[in-house]
């Protein structure tokens, strides 16, 4: 039996501090062969998810602490959507099908989710980066990062 605490989510949260990505993950699965992969992740306020896809898979996100907002795209990064997840939102969990554009964008006080997606995990194909979005350690993430925060449908990313 496998029970996810409180103090497991305040471990993470407090790693997530420490990380130059302003986030930390705890996998459940036992390995990258696994056939389901499952994960909390922990994120501060200013940690940046890339946009990306997965291109065959879906994967479900269930809130466990905080709010994050979920953006999809089009292909050329114009927001198609945004929806809000989470404390203060009538949701808490959600599932992008496969080979949606997506981000997340914690809020102000950061969050944490459980994801589950179908594994095995192999980091070569596992997610496809937007080209129109900075990589992770770019210079000109901050400023994304803002865009993020207030684009709408129908908004393109800036440059």
């Amino acid at each position: 039996m496998k029970l996810l605490s409180r103090t497991l989510l305040d471990e993470l949260v407090a790693k997530a501090a420490a990380s130059p990505r302003a986030r930390a993950h705890h996998n459940l699965h036992a390995g990258p062969e696994d056939p389901v992969q499952r994960f909390v992740v922990a994120a501060r306020a200013n940690s940046y998810f890339r946009p990306h896809r997965h291109a065959a898979r879906s994967e479900l996100a269930v809130i466990v602490r905080g709010r994050f907002d979920v953006l999809t795209f089009d292909a050329a990064g114009r927001v198609t959507a945004r929806y809000g997840v989470g404390d203060g939102t009538g949701a808490i969990a959600y599932e992008t099908p496969p080979a949606t554009w997506h981000t997340l964008v914690p809020g102000p006080e950061g969050g944490a989710f459980l994801e589950i997606k179908q594994g095995p995990y192999d980091p070569a194909t596992s997610s496809e980066f937007a080209a129109w979005a900075p990589a992770e350690s770019h210079a000109a993430v901050p400023g994304f990062l803002e865009w993020l925060r207030r684009a709408q449908p129908g908004d393109t990313p800036p440059g």
